[in-house]
């Protein structure tokens, strides 16, 4: 059966794309768009959520940690589940509930009054995410054709990128007004500069969220009048839908043609021994599926979603201002979506390899060339940990940084700006606080154990009991001392340094965007045979969020531990390992039907 998949190949026809296939890739870009807002609305959300909910609900920065991976924790979720709901109710219908659950996300969000509803919305927020990344995907592979199915796949992409300028101008519009009001309140006391601050970071913030409402309304409502995949019809047996679905989006001639490929691939994998298990391991389906699950994790090991979503305090510890940071940021999302553009005009002249290959080889050298900056901006910190570890008093610190307390810290009259950072733990609960001389408001480094331990939930309490809690036991930390692990202060880095980090997150955004940031769909998309399509995108979409949520959740911990550098170090070492995988063993799939991809890894 496979010589005659093989025998009926697609001809790549020039004609022009009619108003069906606009409009099928327009909503899937706004899938794409609302992919994108998940990930990088946080970016702007963040500074001023960590300065209003770290006071008033005494969040740690481990639980600032989940809020920024619990989009990414979502999408691990739905990803298990996605290929079924895919297969259950159809693409279409999929995507609809993707749209409906990220619209609801937006008021739970918007309106938290504490750490479980914020974290709640930003759950289902990723839980939406992580069908789109598969549906999405599915969708566009199994209704275009061959020669618009990279075009397509670089639509979903794009969107994603304008998702994320769109994120980064919210939060960049959101700083001129924190900015503004700074700068209004310097003639009021201290007391109240703090109070009229915090209102305004606290409005900031949710204003932020509210902004993303609209454009999950726009997909859900455009995503209801779609046409079904014709593949999904075709193996439901309902031959006359899929016929009138591919007459919507590919030329007349084709139809027919395109009809009886997939007839054969499913009468050839009905055949075949293991098709009543229809087993994702099978021989027959192992390689492709490998292939894609390393593809996609690689992708999340470059470290991209915790660099846009913690971007601007990346900008800030090297050394730019806030609206600099915001600035920067704008800027690097911007790069994203033109140079997304660019790959949109090379993904199907160049291929899929050719992009994957110089992608992973430009990231490796930006990333490198990033740890390098930060490595030379760490060294020249002072270990303050003995100094802080005798002002703790009754298991609690309370030190009230004024000039003197700066100047005493940094042991000597240098007139720079200094930057502190203290990790520091409760038996098992560990948290990072950083603080700067020139924040506008005088700080007071606090620490206490009611601030720090946390009581494990009804949820944890249940798996504590059973054994099964991974987690920090809060009845040890309620009688553990408090332990400066490490305290460093050295110079704020100089604006120079922070735009020469800049410009390497820049080199970074915009090879990834050529690269992976396009391929990765495709390979997620091309790679997997017809049968396993929706089961193995969502196993590999799986591993690939599994691998991002890691990563943003031991991001603030870890570079308040070890310092950027370590962080940046590691991803350059992981998207080296990327270029070997595209370089020696991915085939290049331009130009090829889902079925002749398929056929190429059966024989």
């Amino acid at each position: 059966m496979n010589d005659v998949t093989a025998a009926l190949p697609l001809r790549a026809r020039t004609t022009e794309p009619s108003w069906q296939v606009r409009y099928l890739l327009f909503i899937a870009g706004m899938g794409g768009l609302l992919y994108g807002i998940d990930i990088g609305i946080i970016a702007g959300a963040l500074p001023y959520l960590e300065a209003t909910a770290t006071a008033s609900w005494n969040l740690t920065s481990q639980q600032l940690g989940f809020i920024v991976a619990a989009v990414l924790l979502g999408s691990v979720l739905s990803s298990l589940f996605a290929g079924a709901v895919a297969d259950l109710i159809g693409r279409r219908g999929a995507m609809v509930l993707s749209g409906v659950l990220f619209t609801a996300s937006i008021p739970v969000m918007a309106l938290a009054s504490g750490y479980l509803p914020l974290l709640l919305g930003r759950l289902l927020q990723g839980i939406s995410g992580g069908l789109i990344g598969v549906v999405v995907p599915l969708y566009l592979a199994e209704v275009l054709s061959p020669e618009r199915r990279g075009r397509g796949a670089a639509m979903f992409q794009l969107l994603l990128t304008v998702g994320l300028v769109l994120a980064a101008v919210i939060g960049l519009y959101q700083a001129h007004s924190v900015d503004a009001a700074a700068a209004a309140v310097q003639s009021l006391g201290a007391d109240e500069q703090r109070r009229v601050l915090f209102e305004v970071k606290d409005h900031a913030w949710r204003t932020i969220f509210w902004s993303c409402l609209l454009p999950g309304v726009v997909f859900t409502a455009g995503a209801m009048l779609l046409s079904e995949s014709p593949r999904w019809l075709a193996r439901r047996g309902r031959i006359e839908q899929a016929r009138a679905a591919l007459q919507r989006t590919v030329p007349a001639s084709e139809v027919e043609p395109t009809l009886q490929q997939m007839r054969a691939t499913d009468n050839a994998t009905a055949d075949a021994p293991t098709a009543g298990r229809d087993r994702l391991l099978s021989r027959r389906y192992v390689w492709p599926f490998l292939l894609a699950c390393v593809i996609l994790a690689c992708t999340q090991a470059t470290g991209i979603n915790s660099v846009l979503a913690y971007a601007v305090n990346i900008l800030n510890q090297a050394g730019l201002s806030g609206a600099a940071a915001n600035w920067a940021d704008v800027g690097i999302k911007l790069l994203n979506a033109v140079m997304t553009v660019v790959a949109l005009v090379l993904v199907d002249r160049k291929g899929r390899k050719f992009l994957l290959m110089l992608g992973s080889g430009g990231i490796t050298v930006a990333l490198l060339a990033a740890g390098l900056l930060f490595l030379q901006a760490e060294r020249g910190r002072t270990d303050v940990r003995e100094q802080l570890q005798r002002h703790v008093s009754a298991e609690a610190l309370q030190l009230r940084l004024d000039a003197s307390q700066w100047q005493a810290l940094a042991g000597g009259a240098d007139a720079r700006p200094q930057q502190l950072t203290v990790s520091y733990s409760y038996g098992g609960f560990s948290n990072v606080r950083s603080l700067r001389s020139d924040a506008p408001v005088e700080e007071m480094l606090t620490i206490r154990r009611e601030d720090s331990v946390q009581p494990d939930s009804v949820i944890g309490s249940f798996f504590r009991r059973m054994h099964l809690n991974p987690f920090a036991d809060p009845a040890t930390a309620a009688h553990a001392p408090l332990q400066i692990e490490r305290a460093s202060i050295g110079p704020v880095p100089p604006p120079a340094h922070g735009w020469a980090v800049a410009a390497c997150i820049l080199v970074f955004v915009a090879f990834f965007a050529v690269g992976p940031g396009v391929c990765v769909w495709l390979a997620l998309s091309e790679l997997m045979p017809n049968r396993i399509r929706s089961n193995g995108m969502s196993i590999a979409l799986l591993i690939n969020q599994f691998v991002s949520t890691t990563i943003a959740a031991i991001f603030l911990p870890t570079v308040g531990h070890y310092g950027y550098a370590s962080m940046f170090v590691f991803w350059a070492a992981c998207t080296f390992v990327f270029f070997l995988v595209a370089a020696f063993w991915l085939p290049e799939t331009k130009g090829k039907s889902l079925e002749e991809i398929e056929a190429r890894f059966a024989r």
